[in-house]
């Protein structure tokens, strides 16, 4: 539930409105697509069987430790268990999540430079390696773990924020897939203003349902194959079946101003989860978790439908791709922004729900919505879609074709869940799925495609 509030609220801090005496001055926000803020969530597992180990708070403790050290240019003093959920090591900064097996690292600050943060994550990555071997434990990546038990394996962070944790717990019940067991990558999209709003949500919208096709990555739950390749969307889409309001639809309302998304969205929250909350734990906008939310606050769109990758140079190129397809959809070259608007969230969930079960594979037969994106088919799999896509960006697009690699493993292999499909075949054994999730986490390490 952790998010980069902080470090985007530091680079718009110019934003928020000062009173004074008879004046009001508004100052400047980022605009939109000048920069960008990209989080992802690896579990923390042991290094021989893989299985979870929530020891993020230790993890932290000691490399909050080193960059103490590094920054007083002085030997590393012990740090108490617990005492920091955040550790900023120049671009990069890890902190913890609600499973104390799960860490995430994030940009420090909005980076408009995509490919520098592509080797900025593997700097961070190599950084903590040392402190993840001497512990006997590696960084797994995926969007679950493979047969990781929520009910009895589940921790929380038991730290900072603990008491909001603990109020998830009694309202929802952590111990399921979809709360301990989901990994993502968030894609934080700035906006200066309503109408920049109008336009980013409307685009972001049409991206969603086919998100999947490019970033699916847990075909595996329970340690078998479930038969739908992004698993972990279909464990978070029920998460918060206690309050349904916080999910809605997944794929956002068609909502495109600030005052109706209020009305609509935040005002039906907060109304059902008051009987749930008499100690007025919550807030509000930090509850909703629709595929993509808003973030008046701070001026941005996240993106949570996508899966984490192998290795963060394809979640980074993932990220580009989205980034220059919500480019063109903004500039309306194949569509315009009212036609953009009117696509229902019914409509758009029904093609969301066929690609998170089949990803690349999955029929699209809305012709509406693929002329929108500029295909001029009636229908067509997910994974034609973004070959067509990706052809058309790649040459548009100077940063999308500099971190194509990733993304040419994907059109020509599949998605990372078919991959880890097609390793494992029809009939495996916990032996060949803990070979596979080895080579996985390998992966991470040598920052390398994972190619069976």
């Amino acid at each position: 539930m952790n998010s980069i509030a902080a470090s985007w609220n530091h680079l718009c801090d110019a934003s928020k409105q000062t009173n004074k005496a008879d004046e009001t001055v508004t100052l400047e926000k980022i605009e939109m697509f000048e920069a960008f803020g990209i989080e992802l969530e690896y579990m923390l597992v042991d290094q021989e069987s893989l299985e979870v180990r929530p020891v993020a708070d230790e993890v932290l403790a000691r490399l909050s430790s080193i960059a103490t050290a590094k920054a007083n240019r002085a030997d590393p003093s012990p740090v108490a268990i617990g005492d920091c959920s955040d550790v900023s090591l120049g671009n990069i900064t890890w902190s913890n999540e609600l499973a104390a097996h799960v860490i995430e690292l994030k940009v420090s600050e909005p980076t408009a430079n995509l490919r520098e943060l592509s080797s900025n994550f593997e700097s961070a990555i190599k950084d903590l390696r040392p402190i993840l071997r001497s512990s006997g434990i590696r960084l797994l990546p995926t969007g679950m773990h493979p047969w990781m038990n929520p009910k009895t394996q589940t921790v929380l962070w038991q730290h900072e924020n603990q008491a909001i944790y603990q109020a998830f717990d009694r309202v929802f019940n952590c111990e399921t897939h979809g709360w301990s067991n989901v990994q993502s990558v968030h894609l934080n999209l700035p906006f200066a203003n309503e109408n920049e709003f109008a336009r980013l949500h409307a685009a972001v919208r049409l991206v969603l349902p086919i998100l999947p096709a490019l970033s699916a990555s847990s075909p595996v739950v329970d340690g078998a194959l479930t038969g739908s390749l992004d698993s972990r969307l279909l464990h978070y889409a029920a998460h918060c079946h206690a309050v349904p309001s916080l999910t809605g639809n997944l794929i956002p309302e068609a909502v495109f101003d600030e005052a109706t998304y209020r009305r609509e969205i935040f005002s039906s929250i907060e109304h059902d989860i008051c009987p749930h909350d008499q100690a007025g734990v919550f807030d509000v906008e930090f509850l909703n978790a629709r595929g993509a939310i808003a973030r008046f606050d701070r001026g941005s769109i996240e993106i949570r439908v996508m899966d984490v990758q192998e290795y963060p140079g394809a979640d980074v190129a993932i990220c580009a791709a989205v980034i220059a397809l919500l480019k063109e959809l903004v500039s309306e070259k194949h569509s315009s922004f009212l036609t953009q608007k009117s696509h229902t969230t019914a409509q758009l969930r029904q093609s969301f729900d066929r690609v998170c079960v089949d990803a690349e594979n999955a029929m699209i037969d809305d012709a509406m919505y693929l002329h929108a994106l500029g295909i001029e088919s009636s229908a067509s799999t997910a994974g034609d879609v973004w070959k067509t896509l990706l052809s058309r960006l790649r040459h548009s697009d100077n940063v999308v074709a500099g971190l194509f690699a990733p993304l040419e493993i994907i059109q020509q292999h599949g998605t990372l869940a078919t991959r880890i499909a097609r390793a494992l075949g029809p009939a495996f054994t916990r032996e060949d799925l803990q070979d596979v999730y080895h080579q996985l986490a390998d992966c991470v390490e040598v920052w390398e495609p994972f190619q069976p």
